[in-house]
């Protein structure tokens, strides 16, 4: 009798997640230099072997964490309600994240998820990693928008798909750096929403009032 797919399926999530638990942990412990693959799959009682096929480098046991969320503009977009438009959909979407604390939007000020971003960017193979999740969220934004909002003007989607990763990504790093530099996230919050405010009016209307 063979397992059904979905208790597989939930089986290896479990492994995935025991894995980059175990990695996280010891990361943040001992730096993500100081720790090997080894000490990590001994940790999440796992061969290596088993590691290496659910995260192909060290860097993708934390960088992972992030890989979720690459498609999450395009998802937005995609689910989006009836008669809003995907500008709207990706602003009411951060706006809800800043609301709940996101790590996304950057305005997380819980002790663990500081010392993760810290740790992400002290590493330079980390950032480099991580500037692939990037592209992957403005390669699948773009597919999403051109079919879902097709325009007559060829490479107008990845036009906009690149401004709105961009846009959200300095957001998020601006958030940061409020944190980093002493601000709590409570105090940090009506600024971020303005931020976020007048990053989506610029998306929406240009540059030309700005800077033409």
């Amino acid at each position: 009798m063979t397992d059904h797919p979905g208790l597989r399926q939930r089986q290896a999530q479990r492994t995935r997640e025991a894995i980059q638990d175990a990695a996280t942990r010891l990361f943040l412990a001992a730096g993500f230099h100081a720790v090997g693959v080894d000490e990590i799959a001994a940790a999440a009682e796992v061969s290596k072997r088993t590691l290496f096929k659910y995260f192909p480098s060290k860097e993708d046991l934390v960088i992972g964490a992030f890989a979720d969320h690459a498609d999450e503009p395009a998802r937005t977009v995609s689910d989006r309600a009836a008669g809003s438009s995907p500008l709207d959909a990706l602003h009411n979407h951060f706006l809800d994240g800043l609301a709940r604390r996101d790590p996304v939007t950057g305005l997380d000020d819980r002790p663990p998820t500081l010392a993760f971003v810290n740790m992400v960017l002290s590493a330079p193979s980390l950032q480099s990693r991580l500037l692939l999740y990037q592209n992957k969220a403005e390669q699948t934004l773009a597919e999403t928008l051109d079919k879902t909002c097709p325009s007559p003007v060829e490479g107008t989607a990845r036009l906009a798909a690149c401004q709105i990763v961009a846009i959200l990504r300095t957001l998020a790093e601006d958030n940061r750096r409020c944190l980093a530099a002493g601000a709590t996230a409570q105090e940090r919050y009506p600024g971020a929403v303005e931020a976020a405010g007048r990053a989506f009016a610029v998306l929406r209307h240009g540059l030309a009032d700005h800077y033409d």
